[in-house]
């Protein structure tokens, strides 16, 4: 799958409602984790694959490409935060759909969402640190919020410029900086 990259209009649309047990949903869950893995990912939504659906995985304990044995994704069907709590905590993002930077974001630590895994059956997910953080990123994107949307004014600017150059120098899905060469 290619990943839909900044300043895609894709990006910035609300996403739909997915049916709960679809087998072309769960198929498509199954892609995207291994979109995430191959672009050394801890988190996708739909809509970074051109699909306009409510539908996440993440999995921040597995990043590594070497990593294959301890893989465990989380399927979220139709995500909903329903809370954020502690002080807000500005930290460096990085996203799939803006290669080649990562980006200042106040994000509060701690995340509870309720979603529906591929069977339907719904369940509770609490996440703090990155979970907590990527948790509220990847629901920022069915929403059509991009990384430089969450960003202070003067951090958004700074963001914009530095992804124009990283993607003239050519930067891909997976990378944090501009390449070099």
């Amino acid at each position: 799958m290619d990943i839909v990259l900044s300043p895609s209009p894709m990006l910035r649309q609300v996403c739909e409602p997915c049916e709960p047990g679809d087998k072309g949903i769960k198929r498509l869950a199954k892609q995207m984790a291994r979109t995430m893995y191959e672009n050394k990912g801890c988190g996708l939504a739909a809509p970074q694959v051109g699909v306009m659906k409510r539908l996440v995985v993440v999995d921040c304990d597995t990043v590594d490409e070497t990593e294959k044995a301890k893989r465990d994704p989380i399927y979220l069907v139709n995500p909903e935060l329903v809370e954020t709590s502690g002080e807000p905590v500005v930290e460096e993002e990085g996203c799939l759909s803006c290669p080649g930077i990562l980006a200042p974001v106040k994000r509060r630590p701690y995340a509870v969402v309720r979603y529906l895994d591929l069977e339907g059956e719904e369940w509770v997910l609490e996440g703090d640190g990155l979970l907590g953080r990527c948790l509220q990123h990847e629901i920022d994107h069915l929403d059509g919020k991009t990384l430089f949307e969450t960003c202070e004014p003067a951090a958004r600017i700074a963001a914009l410029q530095a992804y124009e150059e990283a993607r003239a120098a050519g930067a891909r899905p997976g990378d944090t900086g501009v390449p070099k060469g």
